[in-house]
């Protein structure tokens, strides 16, 4: 088990073909959890990527910060995960995006508006038991 938040550094930024990938278990009173890219370590980093899962919601959004201000969201279609059940999940860097892929299936394919290259950090966070995250 992990504590959450979670942060682990990626100096070299992420590149087209990196995995990162996120097993952990839902708990049953969840609302919500999020995985973030952020392009640097300070408070307030932009943040290339924001996975948010909202249990609260039935939805799970998709977004970008930049210069202090979210972006335009977007929502993957239905909501693959369960309250009380584990779950894994990749979020696949490729030349247009980030593809999630939720269990078995491709969920969402979240276009770059940040270049990966400016991402730092990895950061789980909110209402999950977190088990692993590893980048490979």
């Amino acid at each position: 088990m992990e504590n959450v938040p979670y942060k682990t550094l990626l100096p070299e930024g992420v590149r087209t073909g990196t995995v990162m990938r996120i097993r952990g278990v839902v708990p049953d009173k969840a609302g919500r959890f999020h995985v973030n890219l952020l392009c640097s370590e300070e408070e307030g980093a932009e943040v290339a990527l924001h996975f948010n899962p909202r249990m609260d919601q039935s939805t799970v959004v998709f977004n970008t910060k930049e210069k202090g201000t979210w972006g335009q969201e977007e929502r993957g279609h239905g909501l693959p995960f369960q309250r009380g059940q584990p779950f894994e999940v990749l979020l696949i860097a490729t030349e247009q995006g980030y593809k999630a892929v939720v269990g078995d299936s491709e969920y969402h394919h979240f276009r770059h508006r940040i270049p990966p290259a400016r991402v730092r950090l990895l950061e789980v966070g909110g209402d999950l038991q977190l088990e692993s995250v590893k980048v490979f």
